[in-house]
């Protein structure tokens, strides 16, 4: 054997070499991006499922419901292509069963009364994550404008109602002890809270009707006689309860 061949050899040898070293480096980068989409993927799953499991009844209207669900039902099928080990078709179900019930108006979201500060801020940065995930799919393109517009101003909405729920769950506890002047200051907090939804109606709408009810409590407070029946005052908390979701009470301008 001369010596071309033998150099010839040791460059194919050489060659050889670095390309099981390239293709294994390759390899190694592929899976680690793969790992880190899954991750990214299970991630976002995770995030929205929170956020659907946890937020309260009274902040998920049907449409929020929906969208929740439909961004649950990509990232399945966007981890069933890249075959994560993950329990993907019982998630997938669940979602499609909650679809459905969604869909039905069969859905049960339980009400959660928001008597604490921790309560209100755990549910406000449910709400701040909700916003970022629509947001997000907005400038994907995976919802159109008017929709994105639409939620984020429910959400921003919301995210005051969080703290006037708050300020109105002291109210409420004020006016049983008796301690008006504590129950109109915790409106007029709820009031102000509402106010920062700047050109939404019902948000206007919720001011008017503490405003009312603060006036209610200083006639009272200054004929030293009570304005409203034990069943008035129910019906009262029962409207601001359920506004989110009464349109009937949605077209008031206030509490009477």
């Amino acid at each position: 054997m001369d010596t071309v061949t033998i150099v010839l050899l040791l460059l194919a040898v050489v060659v050889f070499s670095i390309i099981i070293v390239v293709i294994s480096q390759l390899r190694e980068r592929a899976r680690i991006e793969r790992a880190r989409r899954v991750a990214a993927l299970e991630d976002a799953y995770n995030r929205a499922r929170r956020i659907y499991d946890e937020l309260p009844g009274q902040y998920l209207t049907r449409d929020t419901k929906l969208l929740l669900l439909r961004r649950m039902e990509e990232l399945c099928q966007r981890l069933v292509e890249e075959r994560a080990d993950l329990p993907l078709r019982d998630w997938a179900n669940s979602v499609r069963e909650q679809k459905q019930k969604v869909m039905d108006g069969t859905d049960e979201h339980p009400k959660v009364i928001i008597d604490s500060p921790d309560k209100s801020n755990y549910i406000k940065d449910l709400l701040q994550s909700l916003f970022k995930l629509i947001e997000s799919l907005h400038k994907s393109g995976k919802i159109n404008s008017s929709t994105a517009r639409a939620e984020l101003r429910h959400v921003l909405f919301t995210i005051h109602k969080t703290h006037a729920d708050l300020f109105v769950f002291q109210a409420r506890d004020h006016v049983r002890q008796n301690q008006l002047r504590k129950a109109i200051h915790a409106y007029h907090l709820a009031a102000t809270e509402m106010a920062k939804s700047k050109g939404n109606d019902m948000a206007a709408k919720a001011v008017a009707s503490f405003k009312a009810r603060i006036r209610d409590l200083e006639a009272e407070l200054a004929s030293g006689q009570s304005t409203r029946s034990a069943e008035q005052q129910g019906r009262l908390d029962k409207e601001w309860d359920t506004f989110l979701h009464d349109d009937n009470w949605k077209k008031k301008a206030d509490y009477d």
